[in-house]
């Protein structure tokens, strides 16, 4: 896409498209009509009454080119991204899970296709409360700043230092099936792992316009209202900062996750291990806290992924 020129407004639509096919999400999203003929984008927008400069600047930044000169719209670039979060939330992620569940044979005891499916949910649940946490406090806070009405107990700031794409568990998923998941000639699993794939790249893209023309338009806004930004302090258990942190786990702390993995009970844990189920709770809390895994099936995978369990051992039926 960087080879691609600048988008500009006297530029056909039909021939943006035909350049960049995944642009017509961005259409949508913005609210620009299909069956737009040989309309400009300057053409297309007034006639649906899209922000230009939003539309132009979100264009231009998937499209490989400077962005930075054209004006956004906050409340524009806000309707965007509220419509991207349905996108992914009632139409992509749901429809992967649905071919998930069509490719997956589960009359096989060694399957490990529900702990794959369980881990999926919650990822998908983590996604959810994500991008409702956006729509629900973020987006609010903005159209109140819009307003004239600032909050003293938050700033753009205490959101963007925490704020990640969601891609790594995604990712986690695909590599399982494509290691482990042991199957032939399934054709609905292999449109499943593109789709991942595709849901990966847009969930990056979502994550980049919010860092970078969402974020700075805020801050741009809080500077003119003359608000002062607060230190934030950065979470260093962060999703991408999870590669890596096996080296940084006791040998015990290991053990306890094999454990988990195998989907022994804390009380057997305690009797395999010659320790106490208040010790073995307290490792599991602070494993938890370490790796930002709050779940069976989470740390289960984290197992396998680092090799700390051969998939095998694993017994999905008791995650």
């Amino acid at each position: 896409m960087s080879n691609n020129r600048l988008i500009l407004p006297c530029d056909p639509l039909k021939t943006i498209i035909e350049d960049e096919p995944h642009l017509l999400g961005v259409l949508s999203r913005f609210g620009l009509s299909f069956g737009f003929g040989d309309k400009t984008v300057d053409e297309a927008c007034n006639e649906d009454n899209v922000h230009m400069g939003s539309f132009l600047a979100v264009s231009n930044f998937l499209y490989g080119q400077n962005y930075s000169q054209f004006e956004i719209s906050l409340p524009a670039l806000m309707g965007y991204l509220r419509k991207a979060h349905t996108h992914f939330l009632n139409f992509l992620l749901p429809a992967i899970r649905r071919k998930l569940i069509e490719a997956i044979n589960y009359s096989d005891i060694d399957d490990v296709a529900f702990l794959l499916l369980k881990f999926y949910d919650e990822y998908v649940q983590e996604v959810h409360n994500h991008m409702e946490h956006e729509n629900d406090e973020v987006f609010r806070y903005v159209s109140d700043l819009l307003n004239g009405v600032p909050n003293e107990h938050f700033r753009i700031t205490d959101y963007s230092l925490n704020h990640g794409s969601m891609t790594e568990k995604l990712s986690q998923i695909k590599n399982l099936f494509i290691r482990h998941y042991h199957v032939k000639d399934n054709e609905v699993l292999t449109s499943a792992l593109f789709d991942i794939i595709y849901c990966g790249n847009e969930l990056e893209n979502h994550c980049d316009i919010e860092n970078k023309l969402f974020i700075p338009a805020v801050e741009k806004l809080e500077k003119s209202l003359k608000l002062s930004h607060r230190e934030s302090v950065k979470n260093s258990h962060s999703d991408n900062e999870k590669t890596g942190l096996l080296d940084f786990m006791t040998d015990r702390e290991k053990d306890i996750i094999r454990c988990v993995a195998k989907g022994l009970s804390n009380k057997e844990i305690a009797s395999q291990l010659f320790i106490s189920i208040h010790t073995v709770t307290t490792y599991r809390r602070n494993i938890s806290s370490k790796l930002q895994i709050h779940s069976t099936a989470g740390l289960t995978v984290f197992a396998i992924l680092n090799d700390l369990v051969d998939i095998k051992d694993v017994n999905p039926h008791r995650q």
